[in-house]
């Protein structure tokens, strides 16, 4: 999981990067796009692709062996934002054949807010898990919604002081 998960970090950085080369002087952009897209299909096919694979695998074998998971609500839900997280990795797949092909359809600010989708599910996911039955879901929400709300003012910082440089 650990794995996976950094691969999909990395993996959107990745993708800032390239669609930041767009501003590039044409042999600059050129020779990037070549080395981001090398590091990209390494990353992908080598480190998340396999990582994500064994994690759902080894998330079955864990529910096979121990299938009094399921009766617990918390489960329910981790599992729920697991099945987030594989459309999450499923729609960066769809970016990474995008940029691969040398497309690039959304600029470095809004791939920023893309990544840190994938910071919201790892906190959801590690609390659901963490906290388990002792989560009431008022508190639960609102701290979902803090964590994404502080999210979006960095993001928005950095930007504000990125473009004063």
């Amino acid at each position: 999981m650990v794995s996976w998960f950094a691969g999909l970090f990395y993996m959107v950085r990745l993708f800032i990067y390239f669609s930041e080369t767009e501003n590039e002087n044409n042999e600059v952009k050129s020779i990037l796009k070549k080395q981001f897209q090398i590091m990209q299909k390494r990353l992908w096919y080598i480190i998340s692709w396999p990582a994500m694979i064994l994690t759902i695998i080894f998330g079955i074998m864990m529910l096979i062996l121990e299938p009094g998971f399921l009766d617990k609500s918390y489960m329910h839900y981790k599992l729920s934002f697991v099945f987030i997280l594989v459309i999450y990795h499923l729609l960066c797949h769809v970016l990474f054949l995008q940029q691969q092909q040398n497309i690039v359809k959304f600029s470095s600010y809004q791939l920023r807010i893309w990544n840190e989708v994938a910071t919201l599910l790892l906190v959801s996911i590690v609390f659901i898990i963490v906290l388990q039955n002792t989560l009431d879901w008022v508190y639960g929400s609102i701290g979902f919604l803090s964590i994404a709300i502080l999210l979006m003012l960095g993001i928005r910082i950095y930007k504000k002081l990125r473009t004063k440089k």
